[in-house]
Parts: C-alpha cells; structure tokens; sequence
C-alpha cells in the first residue's frame, strides 16, 4: 500500500448519481465518495517498488478519495506526465480511461467514420473529441446547449447540435443521412434507441451511463420510471438481421482487471506527452464548496471537468469558478 497527500480530485457524474443514491459501486453510508484524485506519495508499505515517497501519482479507486490523505494499494496509482498539473492529473484517469474503451476496444474507431458524442462538453465528452483525432478524418457530431458551441467547435467537434432547440436525430441525418458509426451513449431511456437508430450498417452503440435519470438536485422517481420503462431492448435475432452491435461500458466494474486498465493508461499518457489530449479543467472547488461544485456540473455548466481541492485554489481559480 501507499499513503498519499491529495492535492485534487475529480468529480464525476456517477457521483452525482450516488449522492442520490443511483450509483451501486458506492458502499453503504457513511462513506467518503471520491473515484479518482492526484497527489504526492508520503508513504510506502512493505514490498512496494514503485512509487517512491515523493512521486506524483494519479489514484483510481471506487470510492474514499475526497480526502486529504489516503491509503490505496499501489497498483491503484500510476505516475503523472512531466508538466502535469494536479488538477489536470484529476481530469485524467476516469474521463479518457472511459472515452478510450468505448471508442478503440468497443468502437474499433477507423479513419473516414463518424461518431456521435452526447454532453460533448462533459469531462467523458471532451476526452472522446480529443481522441478522436487521433484517428485521421473523424466526423464528430457533438450534442451540447447553444452556448457551448464555440469550445465545442474549438475542442474538434465537426458539427455542434443544440439538443434543446432541435431533434439531434434529425440534425444527423441532414448531414449524414445514413447516420453515423459509433454512438457513445450516458444517456439511457429513450435516447439509446434513438441512438441505435441512428447506426449505420456496421456500427456500434456503446452505453455507459443512465444520465437521464438526473433531473434535479433531489432523487426523482417520475424519471426514474420513465427511463426504466423506455430502456432499449434487444434480442440477439434483431441484431443478426440489422448488422449493428450493443455494448455497456463501467469502469466501476473494471477494478479487478489491473492490468487492462494500466495498459490503456499507458496510451492515454503516451498521447498525453505527445501532446495529442490536454484534459480541460472547467473550474476548481475547495472542498467545502462541494455542494456548489456538484449543482455546477448537474445543471450542465461545466465545459471540461469539475475539480475538487483540500486548499481553496489560487484567487484566480476561485474567480472562474464564480463566473
């Protein structure tokens, strides 16, 4: 094990979810919520190699790390990039783990496709258009409000889709009337079927979160039925005649798989010193602004990852978050 000073953490949607009580990983109360921070090693039990006391390390884990100090095994941390900041370090692990899964182990992203991302100005979202340009001539549909165009636009997004003012189904199909080969899906409920829809023959559909079951500060229940009785459904007979494939995607469910994980964490970083991805920090919370930090990123404000300190940031990080 390892004991590590916390210098950030990132905050992500499924702990939205688990404050109200949505999210499965979490175990039951009381307990700290938290699934990946970035920090300086203090301490090493016995037996342990790397990391050394001093290293800068990101820490993965399911839950425990909104703390100022903490205790994980060693395996769970992984070294930070040369000229990493530590709220970088906290915008890292979660978001680009998931968004490189979907795409090159379930999506197989080639050259010349098309990929639909939803909250493309989310922590998940944001990585996914970094990394699909990584990948030569990719058309990325992203869906975000209106007044996240333009760092949509400026992040790689090909064609921003207001999905409050217009149906994104038929936005896609104005461009790309045979619909598009990869949709990443946090949605659930109707929006999965919509998605699937909108596969060509060929494509995939990958589902990662259930982000309509969120619609206010408080648990709520007409949602909950609502998307529970929308839920897209399937048999394997359906999938054979129409060539499209459904995958589900939680790395809450990966913690086992050590070694899968620090594989992908090995490209990400690569592509990190490359200079190919640069996590986007939306704002910076001290820790007793977590209820603030949490309401900025349910209203879907954030633009990038909401980042969590022990210290309250530096003036000019706590004037960003204001605004």
């Amino acid at each position: 094990q390892v004991r590590v000073a916390v210098r950030a953490c990132g905050l992500n949607f499924a702990d939205l979810l688990a404050r109200q009580g949505l999210y499965d990983r979490l175990p039951a109360p009381p307990v700290c919520p938290g699934m990946e921070a970035a920090g300086t090693v203090l301490d090493t039990g016995e037996g342990v190699d790397t990391p050394q006391v001093g290293d800068k390390v990101m820490v993965l884990a399911r839950s425990g790390l909104w703390q100022e100090e903490v205790t994980v095994a060693a395996n769970q941390t992984f070294p930070m990039p040369e000229g990493m900041s530590f709220e970088e370090a906290a915008a890292f692990l979660v978001n680009y783990i998931t968004a490189y899964m979907i795409l090159f182990d379930f999506g197989n992203l080639r050259p010349n496709q098309s990929v639909l991302v939803h909250m493309a100005a989310g922590g998940v979202g944001t990585a996914a258009v970094q990394l699909c340009q990584t990948v030569e001539n990719v058309t990325i549909f992203g869906t975000a409000s209106a007044s996240k165009h333009d760092a949509l636009r400026e992040n790689g997004v090909t064609h921003p889709i207001d999905y409050r003012g217009a149906d994104y189904v038929e936005e896609v199909r104005k461009i790309s009337p045979k619909g598009v080969d990869v949709v990443l899906d946090p949605l659930g409920g109707s929006d999965t079927t919509k998605g699937f829809n909108l596969l060509k023959p060929m494509g995939k559909l990958v589902t990662y979160g259930v982000a309509n079951l969120l619609t206010g500060q408080r648990k709520n229940l007409m949602a909950m039925a609502k998307t529970w009785w929308n839920q897209f459904s399937i048999n394997a007979l359906q999938l054979l005649h129409l060539n499209k494939a459904v995958c589900g995607y939680h790395l809450g469910y990966l913690d086992e798989e050590v070694e899968l994980i620090r594989g992908v964490v090995t490209k990400l970083v690569a592509l990190y010193n490359q200079g190919k991805i640069k996590p986007k920090v939306d704002s910076v919370w001290p820790f007793d602004q977590v209820v603030d930090a949490m309401k900025r990123m349910q209203e879907k404000k954030n633009i990038g990852k909401v980042v969590l300190v022990p210290e309250a940031p530096q003036k000019e990080e706590s004037k960003k978050a204001e605004n």
